[in-house]
């Protein structure tokens, strides 16, 4: 019988003040290593860039989600936008059927906390969804799945990623971001099949946890 996890137990409770300051460490031995590279005004106008610190942050976060099965990504959602609205956001080639994305649930609470996995295999639908259950988690709303993929348009390219839900009518839909033929897409149709083994499944938790 499969154990329901938490996120946050998932997570291993987070990253631990030792491994921060090793981080640091690191980074300043490769300065002080290469300081001569540097002329001083072009280095002081450097470190009191505006964006240095969320650029330092998003190249230390690739390197550890490349070791990862689980991610989390945490985002701020506009849910005031339409479907359409929030889809375009993304800035992405669209590939939707409108029907499908005028009804896209919107969800709840100006953040989410999306947290995703791979399973490395193929799956079905059904057998997705106790994946998700298995992990304490339920699918995310493709209005806080567009939102981690606007605010980070290359998480994708490494990282499909995707969502579903079943409409009025009990038809599973999907929401799925990666990169085809070189561009950047979202796909929004309905579909009941399974998925490869490529995909990260976005999820948020479960209520009942």
């Amino acid at each position: 019988m499969n154990t329901i996890m938490s996120p946050s137990t998932q997570e291993n409770v987070g990253m631990t003040d030792g491994q921060i300051e090793k981080t640091i460490d690191t980074f300043r031995a490769a300065l002080r290593k290469h300081k001569g590279e540097f002329k001083t005004d072009a280095a002081q106008q450097a470190v009191t860039a505006k964006d240095l610190g969320s650029d330092l942050f998003a190249v230390f976060r690739g390197y550890v989600e490349r070791f990862s099965d689980m991610i989390v990504r945490i985002a701020s959602v506009n849910r005031s936008r339409t479907a359409e609205q929030a889809i375009s956001a993304t800035n992405r080639k669209q590939y939707v059927n409108a029907e499908v994305v005028a009804a896209m649930p919107k969800g709840t609470g100006d953040e989410a906390k999306v947290v995703f996995f791979k399973l490395g295999r193929y799956v079905n639908d059904a057998d997705l969804d106790k994946e998700y259950a298995s992990r304490g988690l339920i699918p995310a709303d493709p209005f806080s799945l567009a939102t981690v993929n606007e605010a980070d348009p290359a998480f994708a390219d490494e990282h499909p990623n995707a969502t579903h839900w079943k409409d009025v009518n009990g038809k599973l839909c999907y929401a799925a971001f990666s990169r085809w033929f070189g561009e950047r897409g979202v796909l929004v149709y309905r579909f009941g099949g399974g998925w490869r083994d490529r995909w990260w499944f976005a999820g948020l938790a479960s209520p009942q946890n």
